[in-house]
């Protein structure tokens, strides 16, 4: 039973990260990410996390919330507003789904 158990729960986190990146397409997040290395890095973990924080790690739903924030001006950052505001809602599904997949 316990070995059953341990099945079920490798399948489930199998499919939840797999819904996870399902909203975007990660590859073409890869390329549109080449305009965010020069703050967060090139595998996301920012060279100077007290003025750009490390994406690494992060998962993708508070990544796009981010972008969205971002964009819209909810979040009041000049240079995030100007990075997001020619994104679309594929690109930043796109950005979220890469950056889902880069570890700390």
């Amino acid at each position: 039973m316990k070995k059953l158990s341990k099945v079920v729960l490798a399948t489930a986190l199998a499919l939840s990260s797999t819904v996870a990146l399902a909203g975007g397409d990660a590859a073409a997040g890869k390329a549109k990410f080449a305009m965010c290395q020069g703050c967060h890095g090139a595998n996301g973990v920012s060279p100077n996390p007290a003025l750009n924080p490390t994406l690494a790690g992060k998962d993708a739903a508070f990544v796009k919330e981010q972008l969205h924030a971002f964009k819209s001006g909810k979040r009041d950052n000049a240079t995030m507003k100007a990075m997001t505001a020619g994104l679309s809602d594929a690109d930043i599904e796109n950005l979220a789904a890469f950056i889902a997949t880069l570890k700390p």
